[in-house]
């Protein structure tokens, strides 16, 4: 009795783009987050400088401060995670999620959430979120906290050099 080996093609590699990274609840932490998630979109072929990249780094930026500014709990840190999702590494989402142990100072969800008066020194940061990014949301952290979620679609036809053959990439008007 002779086993049988079956032959299958190669399946081709499968390449997971997640970052995760814990800062001090600083603004030197949400500075460091905002050049970390640039670098990293670098790593995963978003160049410097493209619209793509920017507009993460705005995003992000905006998202850490708040967790700084509004959801800072002394000692402990916050969490940036990015994650390419559904799909493959050009057609899917990017995913941007900021954790705080903050629970009690949640923002408002899209639906609720009211401009700045226009004399006020605060109050814009997820307005610019809410025009970056395609989604925005907040979700409960169990046991204690809360994370903001954004997303941003990757466009199709970018290529790894950052330029757009469909359409172009969406950026702040």
């Amino acid at each position: 009795m002779h086993a049988q080996l079956i032959t299958r093609p190669p399946k081709p590699p499968v390449t997971v783009r997640v970052f995760t990274q814990r800062f001090s609840s600083t603004r030197l932490g949400a500075r460091l987050a905002r050049h970390l998630a640039v670098h990293r979109l670098d790593a995963w072929g978003f160049p410097y400088g493209t619209p793509f990249s920017d507009d993460v780094g705005v995003v992000v930026g905006e998202l850490t401060a708040n967790a700084v500014t509004h959801g800072r709990v002394p000692g402990r840190d916050f969490e940036l995670r990015l994650a390419i999702v559904g799909g493959l590494a050009r057609t899917g989402t990017l995913r941007i999620d900021v954790t705080d142990t903050r629970t009690e100072r949640r923002p408002p969800s899209p639906d609720a959430h009211t401009p700045a008066p226009p004399d006020a020194d605060a109050g814009r940061g997820l307005i610019v979120v809410a025009a970056l990014a395609t989604r925005w949301s907040v979700l409960d952290r169990v046991p204690v906290g809360k994370t903001v979620r954004a997303e941003l679609d990757l466009v199709p036809g970018v290529t790894p050099e950052g330029t757009a053959t469909d359409r172009p990439i969406p950026s702040c008007p």
